[in-house]
């Protein structure tokens, strides 16, 4: 399984050191969550922090754009060195415009499901994309309840990606802990999204490992 450990959850009066110790363990990328506080009731940190922390991670950046209009800053999300533009469905108007627009930028391309949005709404562009991220709470809070629908989410999407021939992982995003990280790998998620779960642990490198193992 694979563990990208999201920031939001991280100790913002040491950002910096939090991603050194990030570098340091077995997380095979940095979830950034960017809010706007108009597609979602908050607002967490934009580009001017993204761009401060992206010298410093070695690890590749998963940016999460919890925002209206997120196809408005493909250039700059790349520019300040993103590996993969996570953009909402609910978001975009033009879906498929916006994809292949990540995608000529040099990105990977995943669209991200709130959790009232059903599978079927990719079935046209699942083929193209690198990652579809469902998100297992109501986005734009950390620490929230895993919604138990997400289950039987994943599996429609497993089952969608396989009929498809797309080569999209799955990455799951709210609730992640001990007793919901197995379940979620059971029912056949490749990736893990862990706020609350990786930086409130005692040891938040034994708490990634622990993921990863599953």
């Amino acid at each position: 399984m694979k563990v990208s450990p999201s920031i939001l959850a991280a100790d913002f009066a040491r950002l910096g050191a939090d991603i050194v110790m990030l570098n340091s363990s077995n997380a095979d990328m940095i979830h950034v969550d960017i809010m706007d506080g108009v597609f979602v009731p908050n607002i967490s940190f934009g580009f001017p922090v993204l761009k401060s922390i992206s010298p410093i991670a070695e690890k590749p950046l998963d940016v999460h754009l919890m925002i209206v209009e997120p196809q408005r800053w493909v250039s700059r999300v790349r520019d300040i060195g993103a590996s993969i533009m996570n953009v909402h469905q609910e978001a975009c108007t033009h879906l498929h415009r916006a994809i292949q627009e990540i995608k000529a930028a040099g990105m990977k391309a995943a669209v991200t499901l709130n959790p009232s949005t059903p599978v079927s709404t990719l079935e046209d562009v699942i083929a193209d994309l690198d990652m579809v991220l469902l998100m297992s709470v109501n986005p734009g809070f950390g620490g929230q309840k895993f919604i138990e629908n997400t289950l039987a989410k994943i599996r429609r999407l497993r089952n969608l990606i396989e009929i498809s021939g797309s080569r999209a992982e799955i990455e799951i995003d709210g609730g992640v802990n001990a007793v919901t990280a197995p379940l979620i790998a059971e029912a056949g998620a490749d990736i893990l999204v862990a706020g609350s779960y990786v930086f409130n642990a005692p040891d938040p490198i034994a708490a990634i490992d622990s993921l990863r193992a599953l």
